[in-house]
């Protein structure tokens, strides 16, 4: 039997698995606490964390709590922190006016939070107005009840002005508006706010993995958001989408979720040249949590299996609940 390399015997792959620092050694993909971002929620009106049944491990802040667990983001060496507002109920109206108002809760959140980290942490805003409006979508409706895309992005800039006005590093537009990021980046340099950076959610799908999410912000949905949302049959969809985003002035992409999207995340990275975020959404947070809390996988391997296939994919950034807690073991 010939020995020659790239043949049985003399090929063994197995050489490169035999101890734990041979495997360190030669991997190809490495996690690091500066590639995770933590989303973070923040409540208006309560006085002690309120957890999310659905996301265990995961709260609903108080102002002083979200002020700690940014504090604990930098010392762990996450890299930044993506903050959503979850308004009182009573303060909920059709235009999501709250979203947009200098003391709604979001806008105070992000001055604490920049007054509690500085420019140690990249802070960023979710922006969009879902968390605020009575109806649960994205937009503004239409009398017949469809989110009307153009009246959201008055409502957008307005959000966008406001959001870096309270000190927002960098703001991530969420809504899946068409021509949203062109819109936001106009009223940020009308505003004086040239050096405020875009992260746009480019490539996000109508997911049946958000669900937890709805708890967490409060969510007061009634149907879908197909309409604005990527449908989860397309691929090239979302490549339109990134040209659109990028030619719009986006500094940075994400596409959400993550591992269900895992192609699209790659397809997207081969094919720009800024950084590409995913977002490991609350779903998929979700599954891992309560299969481990059965017993049935190990929960640490699991997070970290899946992170790296996220990482492996080509994200340059990671949005998971478990940023601080995995930036602590790397």
């Amino acid at each position: 039997m010939s020995t020659t390399y790239g043949r049985f015997p003399g090929a063994r792959p197995r050489r490169l698995r035999t101890t734990p620092a041979m495997r360190r050694m030669v991997a190809e993909t490495r996690l690091h606490p500066a590639d995770l971002i933590l989303p973070a929620f923040v409540r208006e009106g309560i006085s002690e964390p309120v957890p999310i049944g659905s996301m265990p491990g995961v709260v609903q802040h108080t102002r002083d709590t979200l002020r700690k667990a940014a504090a604990e983001a930098v010392a762990a060496g996450v890299s930044g922190i993506m903050l959503f507002g979850v308004p009182e109920d009573a303060k909920k109206d059709a235009a999501g006016t709250a979203g947009t108002d200098p003391d709604g809760i979001l806008q105070v959140a992000l001055r604490d939070v920049r007054s509690e980290v500085g420019d140690d942490l990249v802070v960023m805003s979710d922006l969009c107005l879902d968390e605020f409006t009575d109806h649960g979508h994205c937009g503004v409706l239409t009398p017949d009840g469809r989110v009307d895309n153009d009246a959201t992005l008055e409502r957008y800039a307005e959000m966008a002005r406001v959001q870096a006005d309270a000190g927002a590093h960098t703001v991530g537009p969420s809504g899946m508006m068409d021509g949203q990021v062109r819109v936001i980046r106009e009223a940020l340099d009308g505003a004086g706010h040239q050096d405020v950076s875009i992260l746009a959610y480019t490539a996000k799908y109508a997911s049946a993995f958000y669900g937890p999410f709805r708890e967490a912000v409060g969510s007061s949905l009634k149907g879908d958001r197909k309409t604005y949302q990527q449908d989860g049959a397309n691929a090239r969809e979302s490549l339109r989408e990134l040209a659109l985003d990028l030619e719009e002035g986006a500094d940075m992409v994400m596409v959400k979720p993550a591992m269900p999207y895992l192609d699209i995340l790659r397809d997207v990275a081969e094919s720009v040249d800024v950084p590409v975020a995913a977002y490991q959404i609350s779903g998929e947070y979700a599954m891992i949590e309560a299969a481990a809390e059965k017993g049935w996988i190990d929960r640490d391997a699991a997070i970290l299996e899946a992170l790296t296939s996220i990482k492996r994919a080509g994200a340059t950034n990671i949005l998971t609940y478990w940023a601080t807690e995995v930036a602590k073991r790397l």
